[in-house]
């Protein structure tokens, strides 16, 4: 019988702020030891340059300063060794395939390559509009199209706000052909500290869809009687 969680995710980060969410996604992600298909588009890598100052190859030759910039801004007393040696880690795993977005001869760019599911975080309003008219102009289109044909799980983390109609008519569009759209808005209630909670926060609730059990945040719980 199929595993689930034995099939491999499609990540896709594009150009909407949001980088730290991003790379936190993909650190869970590995360290639950799941395969994962990643795609950046040219704009998300401005982001991360922008947001974490870092300048990632689109071939994630260069991923692990993606980690290492993110461990930096979200948990600043970490160990600068530790994390970078577990950044190299992560970034040479077997189980991170990284894809040019312009490359459509690839395995997830196929309804026959079996997936968990796709997230797109965060999701530039760009995207949103090309996925919403199945436009297919890049790998991450041409992936999410894939996830809504084949009916399996596609989550879109959007963070622009405020929101015109015409984002909200795609967003409406979107859920109403099965996707989940994920806003980047974390809440408050869970003993927030540092950007970490907040962060972790929207983190947990993408693991959550996408069936991966996590640990990020204190979930809320009636008190006992």
């Amino acid at each position: 019988m199929l595993n689930r969680n034995d099939l491999p995710i499609v990540v896709a980060i594009t150009g909407a702020s949001g980088a730290p969410y991003a790379a936190r996604l993909l650190q869970c992600l590995l360290a639950n030891d799941r395969q994962i298909h990643l795609v950046m588009s040219e704009s998300g890598v401005a982001v991360c340059r922008q947001e974490l100052g870092v300048q990632l190859a689109l071939d994630g030759s260069n991923l692990e300063e993606l980690f290492i910039a993110s461990d930096r801004l979200l948990l600043p007393d970490c160990d600068p060794v530790e994390s970078g040696a577990q950044a190299r880690r992560w970034a040479t795993s077997e189980r991170l395939h990284v894809h040019r977005p312009n490359d459509y001869f690839t395995p997830i760019a196929s309804g026959s390559y079996l997936t968990a599911g796709m997230v797109i975080c965060p999701c530039s309003g760009s995207t949103l509009s090309g996925i919403a008219r199945a436009a297919s102009s890049n790998l991450i289109q041409r992936a999410a199209e894939v996830h809504l044909k084949e009916h399996r799980k596609l989550i879109i983390v959007p963070r622009e706000t405020p929101l015109s109609v015409l984002q909200l008519e795609n967003m409406t569009r979107l859920a109403q052909a099965g996707v989940v759209v994920l806003p980047a808005a974390p809440g408050w209630y869970h003993g927030v500290r540092g950007l970490i909670d907040l962060v972790d926060f929207v983190v947990a609730r993408v693991l959550d869809q996408l069936g991966v059990e996590n640990e990020q945040i204190r979930r809320w719980a009636q008190s006992p009687s």
